[in-house]
């Protein structure tokens, strides 16, 4: 297996690594902009736009689109997260000059028509319907809010139905002129894929446009506080987040560790204790996830809502427990051992690494091999994974509880005031 990066001549970066065991490819153009860097009057254009760039080019209709990748047996899909949008294609081995074609030409010459742009507002307001039904999406949606409130990496991605109303055809091409500029976009793929192929391709198809001014973003300021919604739903559910390290700060692979052992799986302490010995719910689990100058630790749980305030006191049991008396080395063990196979299951896979190559290039503008991330990992100490934990439980936490109706509130309240008595 070979990987190779090239920085173009317009500071489009290419990246590729060549599993020569496949006979496909994952391609895709990944862009150095998503939610966090959009203005409030313009809350959701990063994904409004993701969605606009399927509906037609200059030269090719929005049918035209999905009938040519369909054509070499492909498939292309995109998304949109805080800091980043991806647009991605996987396709047969060969066919990557016509995925990278597709792309280029729907990041590049999207006409934005006006009829089309109203019928995707109403697929994208149906879509924030579904949101709000779903109290998965919700309660990650308030808890966000609750951790970095009046901010863009506070608000939901999606957009709010007033704030998607509003953009135009012409906030879209502005936007996209902004943000979407060569040296903002990282072209990367794995599998059965030629490098230098693939650099000519993308030389021969990308602009060579100057550096876009963007928009001014702010540093995320975490608050931390209460949110909590009436909706009725069959379960109640909470998450209780703690703002973590970034993922460029010295203790990001700590906070996965510590995230394993907490909830990552059926061994975890949280699963152990709260499902296993009480019975208070059917899934409990931690993630954690980092960002350029913040991350968050949240743990999530549904059940029913006479259960709900157990639940509570339960997880703040464990929580002060792991910060009193730190991790055992058994559950060290497990924990990394855990992070290290989904490290290694990821690079297994096309789709994953070539995601894992353009976000290393563009959060850490190169990539980190697997010794270098086995090493990491190796590295963090149960004292790390302690001292990681007192400081998180020392801020007040984020919580948030949907599906309890009127007692929603009053649940989010007790897991905020338990975990402020650990703090005292």
């Amino acid at each position: 297996m070979t990987t190779r990066i090239t920085e173009l001549a317009n500071g489009l970066r290419v990246v590729t690594h060549q599993m020569d065991h496949l006979e496909t490819l994952s391609l895709g153009v990944w862009v150095n902009t998503g939610a966090r860097h959009e203005p409030e009057t313009l809350h959701g254009i990063s994904h409004l736009l993701e969605h606009m760039a399927f509906k037609g080019t200059t030269s090719r209709t929005a049918q035209r689109i999905a009938e040519e990748i369909e054509e070499v047996g492909g498939e292309i899909n995109a998304a949109t997260s805080i800091e980043t949008t991806a647009y991605y294609a996987r396709v047969l081995k060969g066919d990557d000059g016509t995925a990278l074609e597709i792309l280029a030409d729907i990041l590049q010459d999207s006409l934005f028509d006006p009829m089309e742009l109203d019928r995707e507002r109403d697929v994208i307001l149906q879509e924030i319907a579904a949101s709000q039904d779903s109290p998965d999406d919700l309660v990650y949606d308030l808890v966000q809010d609750a951790a970095y409130p009046e901010q863009p990496i506070g608000r939901t991605i999606l957009g709010t139905p007033e704030s998607v109303q509003a953009i135009t055809s012409r906030d879209l091409r502005s936007y996209l002129d902004r943000h979407y500029a060569a040296n903002r976009l990282v072209v990367s793929a794995a599998g059965a894929v030629d490098h230098d192929s693939l650099c000519r391709q993308a030389e021969a198809l990308f602009d060579d446009g100057s550096a876009p001014s963007g928009d001014p973003t702010s540093g995320a300021v975490y608050a931390g506080g209460v949110r909590s919604s009436k909706k009725a739903f069959e379960q109640s559910h909470i998450v209780i987040g703690f703002e973590g390290p970034a993922y460029r700060a010295e203790d990001f692979f700590a906070v996965q560790v510590l995230s394993g052992l907490l909830g990552g799986g059926m061994s975890s302490r949280l699963f152990q204790e709260v499902r296993e010995k009480r019975g208070l719910c059917y899934a409990i689990y931690s993630s954690a996830w980092g960002l350029s100058d913040t991350g968050l630790l949240a743990v999530h749980a549904a059940t029913g809502p006479e259960q709900m305030q157990e639940l509570v006191d339960v997880v703040s049991e464990e929580l002060s427990r792991l910060a009193q008396d730190g991790p055992t080395d058994a559950e060290m063990g497990r924990a990394k051992a855990q992070l290290k196979a989904g490290l290694m299951m990821g690079l297994e896979s096309s789709s994953a690494r070539a995601e894992q190559m353009a976000r290393h290039l563009m959060a850490h503008g190169r990539l980190i091999e697997k010794e270098e991330l086995i090493a990491k990992v190796e590295e963090v100490s149960p004292t790390q994974v302690k001292e990681l934990m007192q400081r998180m439980i020392a801020k007040q936490p984020a919580a948030a509880v949907v599906g309890a109706g009127a007692s929603s509130r009053g649940h989010a309240q007790r897991a905020s005031h338990c975990l402020g008595t650990i703090r005292q």
